[in-house]
């Protein structure tokens, strides 16, 4: 094709270094063997296998959870795969002092704080209608909203001296937003707007990555709210694959990872065509499963 324009190898090779060196690119990737992690809700599904992707890299690790019943044999087998030290600190995330207590107490042993993730979260679901409580649901976004904000308030001097990062376990529901769990919907969408008006006062001194994962399998999909939402349909991604893509997209400094990727639709469909998303949901998530109930 002696036609078609050939661009020259010096120009192609300036391009892709300037990318590179504005972030358009990332060839680099952190190594965090030595360096100190701390995870909240490491007790099971994606925290702990997030968890285990860490140790083995060699990262020393501090692990958080309300049910410290667990954390022991997590720890254990971190420890083999790999991590020189691990401390294990049993705490409720939705209450401010005990925050502080987790942050102090891995200062305090390790001397340093590199990477914070905020994984510690529970959900509820039911129609909005069903409620006659709303002390039943507050204890949601006092744990997967105020947990995460709590822990990184005490957190960020220790990452701005270590130039360290900050993983927020969001959700695609912020954005895809089924039906039946709209408080857990909302305590996502509140973290994300958060944690991206901390990344602005911040800067560039502490890397934040937010994660939106779409279904995982956890405890959480593999309790009743699958089978009453009738979605059990719907492809379920495996805890370690996502926690895989955490801790690959978090050393890389990423801003942002959905996972799995696919669930990257809703977004666009949400920008492009909300009435047609709101729609399916409706169809698909409220009136068909009413249908099938009077079948």
């Amino acid at each position: 094709m002696p036609w078609m324009p050939v661009e020259s190898t010096e120009r192609c090779a300036k391009a892709i270094v300037d990318s590179t060196c504005k972030g358009d690119i990332s060839i680099y990737s952190e190594k965090v063997s030595g360096k100190v992690v701390l995870i909240t809700g490491a007790s099971s599904g994606i925290g702990k296998h997030v968890a285990y992707k860490y140790a083995r890299r060699g990262a020393h690790l501090a692990l958080v959870d309300i049910r410290d019943d667990r954390l022991p044999t997590v720890a254990n087998k971190a420890r083999e795969l790999g991590s020189p030290e691990v401390i294990v600190v049993r705490a409720d995330v939705s209450k401010v002092e005990e925050c502080k207590q987790f942050v102090d107490e891995t200062v305090n042993h390790f001397g340093r704080l590199d990477h914070l993730v905020n994984n510690a979260g529970i959900i509820s679901g039911s129609f909005f209608e069903s409620y006659t409580k709303f002390s039943d649901v507050s204890s949601i976004m006092d744990v997967n909203f105020w947990g995460s904000v709590y822990g990184t308030h005490y957190a960020v001097p220790h990452l701005r001296n270590s130039k360290g990062k900050i993983v927020v376990m969001a959700s695609t529901g912020a954005s895809i937003t089924m039906p039946r769990i709209s408080f857990y919907n909302a305590s996502k969408a509140a973290l994300i707007s958060f944690f991206e008006t901390l990344r602005t006062e911040i800067g560039s001194n502490i890397g934040i990555t937010i994660v939106t994962p779409g279904l995982i399998d956890s405890e959480i999909t593999r309790g009743p709210l699958l089978q009453e939402g009738k979605i059990s349909w719907v492809p379920v991604e495996s805890t370690e694959r996502c926690a895989k893509a955490i801790v690959d997209s978090t050393c890389r400094g990423d801003m942002y990872l959905t996972v799995p990727s696919w669930m990257g639709w809703g977004f666009w469909t949400r920008f492009l065509c909300p009435e047609v998303l709101e729609w399916g949901l409706h169809a698909i998530l409220v009136k068909w499963p009413h249908t099938q109930k009077d079948l």
